[in-house]
């Protein structure tokens, strides 16, 4: 008897083990991000100093860039002031944030046709020697532009991908903080710290969803004041703290104006009825991390760990397992988190499941840009090993939300994504798998409306 007894207790304890271990598991796969208290400020004041501001004090001056008429600038150019009164032209944060589609610009989407490919060195040196030649190191024009110079020449030969239409930001930082003492912020031609040796790629996501996430960056390492953040920019060419916080003054309103942008409508007729069956299909496999849109909207802010999303790692693990460590014990003793409004980084491994507002508009997909339309996102088999497109806003494909495309057999040339490459792979992600072709196309027709 006193056997059965304890065979009982020993099964029982096994079934409560499990039911313990499964419970644990479940909580293993999501992590909730909380919110951080931001600043508010104007979003029109916000928008202007984005575009006009000179929050990158040092470029070009204006009498040597090609087409300097200000209404042939581009967005991505802003004509502004050195401090020694020199004219000059200096990038602004719409070269990242602002793109086409469908042949329309839309500022706040992820830029998806930059070209990081190219090393810009050699370009790099003509100009200086131009500048230099024409009006000498000892001219106001020469020291309007020698901060930009030095910070460019640092990062172009490291900052090259794989691939067109990629973004290196997180490289780009690092480099940029291995010049700059945390404290000061003052610049050293000499790096202060090593800069890791691969570029890893991201796909710049679009700004509208700004608004509902606790978290900055794929990673959601960037908590606490998202302006610390969205600063970043002026670590081109910032001269010290006593500039970084004039600057700073003005980011809580082009957080406000971030906020406040919307996505653009999916422009094309709208099979409503298919919509309203995808939207039940879509509630029941992806709101639980993506969240509901409409009348009933909820985003749930998740960390989703590595194994559960399945896809490349290397972007996360560069964070978790040190690639990134120099970048992240600079950031945390540096000038950003000082103050009452402090940013800071929080190191967890994983990805955020971003909000689909607007997904229409924001091919291709993943973190790293490896997969080019929302069908092959919800069906990993139909995924290209190396796709390759044209890099016009026009060859969009309707049918299947994302780029057009061809499949060569192997890497051809710059505008050939190569999935075998670490940082690039477009594995994991397979929660649409279990969907029938037509279950597919149903959520695809409702993404269409969000």
């Amino acid at each position: 008897m006193k056997s059965i007894i304890s065979l009982v207790i020993i099964i029982y304890s096994g079934i409560l083990f499990l039911g313990m271990s499964t419970a644990s598991d479940k909580k293993k796969w999501k992590t909730y991000i909380a919110p951080s208290e931001q600043r508010t400020g104007d979003p029109d004041k916000g928008y202007e100093y984005l575009r006009h501001g000179n929050y990158v004090s040092s470029g070009i001056p204006t009498k040597f860039f090609p087409n300097r008429d200000s209404t042939n600038l581009g967005v991505s150019f802003t004509r502004t002031k050195h401090a020694n009164g020199t004219d000059i032209i200096a990038p602004n944060c719409f070269t990242c944030h602002a793109d086409y589609i469908n042949g329309e610009l839309v500022l706040g989407l992820g830029n998806h046709s930059f070209d990081y490919t190219q090393n810009l060195t050699g370009p790099m040196t003509l100009m200086s020697m131009m500048i230099r030649n024409s009006v000498g190191k000892e001219s106001k024009e020469w020291a309007a532009y020698e901060s930009f110079k030095k910070s460019s020449s640092a990062i172009n030969p490291n900052i090259i991908t794989q691939v067109r239409g990629i973004n290196p930001a997180d490289k780009l930082t690092s480099v940029l903080v291995a010049h700059r003492d945390p404290a000061s912020l003052i610049w050293h031609d000499t790096t202060l710290l090593d800069i890791p040796k691969e570029t890893t790629p991201t796909d710049v996501p679009p700004w509208w969803v700004f608004k509902k996430k606790n978290a900055m960056f794929y990673t959601a390492i960037g908590r606490g004041d998202f302006s610390r953040f969205l600063m970043a920019s002026s670590l081109l060419t910032v001269s010290d703290t006593t500039e970084a916080k004039e600057i700073d003054q003005h980011f809580p309103d082009v957080l406000s104006w971030i906020k406040s942008i919307e996505p653009p409508a999916y422009p094309k007729e709208i099979n409503q009825e298919l919509a309203q069956e995808g939207q039940i299909i879509f509630n029941k496999t992806c709101s639980k991390c993506h969240g509901t849109y409409g009348d009933d909207e909820s985003y749930p802010n998740l960390l989703i760990a590595l194994d559960k999303v399945g896809t490349d790692a290397t972007l996360s693990n560069a964070y978790t397992q040190g690639t990134y460590q120099n970048f992240i014990d600079w950031y945390n003793k540096s000038w950003f988190v000082t103050g009452d409004t402090p940013g800071k980084l929080v190191i967890e491994s994983g990805y955020v499941a971003q909000p689909l507002d607007g997904i229409w508009a924001s091919a291709p997909y993943l973190h790293n840009g490896s997969i080019p339309t929302i069908e092959a996102l919800l069906n990993s088999k139909s995924r290209p090993t190396y796709w390759k497109r044209t890099y016009d806003s026009k060859d969009y494909d309707w049918e299947n939300l994302g780029w057009l495309y061809t499949t060569p057999e192997y890497k051809e040339d710059h505008r050939t994504y190569d999935t075998t490459i670490d940082g690039y792979k477009n594995t994991g992600h397979t929660f649409g798998d279990h969907l029938t072709d037509s279950e597919r196309m149903a959520v695809i027709e409702y993404l269409k409306t969000i």
